[in-house]
Formats: structure tokens, sequence, C-alpha cells
């Protein structure tokens, strides 16, 4: 499992004009991919890792400031690009394996007491950000 952390003052996802998540407030946009073998395991070592890496102002983490996070599935987070100008997409996991993932990390996340907004898993997004930093970090999990 791969997530793109970027520290926002605010963020949204919009699906054919309808805005289906946001927040408002300082917090993160968590871009979150899922590959072959993930599982539970990596479920909840990306969820710990998103809600208390010390990266918002102060050195803190969303649990200590109480900031919300959006996540937003992104299957290109496992593109291979060494070969040629077309991008291979075969280190993601499909759909129905990776939808649920993605689920149980925004459930794992929401079980520590966080605010969650989601994008809309397979949909065409827009994804709209006002970074704050900037700060962003790759995480693996």
């Amino acid at each position: 499992m791969r997530a793109v952390l970027q520290r926002v003052t605010s963020a949204r996802v919009e699906v054919a004009g309808e805005v289906v998540g946001a927040i408002e407030e300082p917090g993160l946009l968590a871009l979150v991919g899922v590959t072959h073998d993930d599982g539970p395991a990596q479920v909840e070592r990306m969820a710990r890792k998103i809600a208390e890496l010390r990266i918002l102002r102060d050195e803190r983490s969303l649990l200590d400031a109480g900031a919300p996070v959006l996540v937003v599935s992104q299957f290109t987070l496992y593109a291979d690009t060494r070969k040629g100008r077309r991008p291979s997409w075969g280190a993601a996991a499909p759909g129905p394996v990776a939808e649920p993932l993605v689920a149980a990390v925004v459930d794992a996340l929401r079980a520590r007491g966080l605010t969650v907004e989601t994008g809309r898993f397979g949909a065409m997004m827009e994804v709209s950000l006002v970074g704050d930093g900037p700060v962003t970090l790759v995480v693996d999990a």
C-alpha cells in the first residue's frame, strides 16, 4: 500500500460537478493506492502512519491536532514508467481487491476518532487543494 500525503489548508473532490468530499480546515489529503499483496497488516500500518505522522504545523499529527483528512483512492500510484512513454498499471490491484482495502483505511482512521472525507472509488474525480508548506510525502506500508 502506498500513499501520497499532502499537508493542506483545504481540499475537495468533485464527481460530475458534485462535491463528494471536502475538508475546509488544515489537515491532510491522502492519495491511497493498493497493490496485489496488500491486506489487513498494510491497512493498519497505513492508517497509523496517516494518523500519527507529525507533519502538520508545529510538528503535530492529525491525532494531535484533531485535524481532518480527505482520502482519495489512486491506483496510478503504482504506475510503472521505466519503459517507453505509456505507464503500465500491472502493479495496481484491481478494483474488487483495492476498494475494500481503501475503505478499511478510512474505517481505521475513523476508529481513531479522526474526521475523514472521501472521494468516490473508481470515479473520474476532480481533486482541488490548497497546499500548506508545501509538504508532500510518499509513504509505503
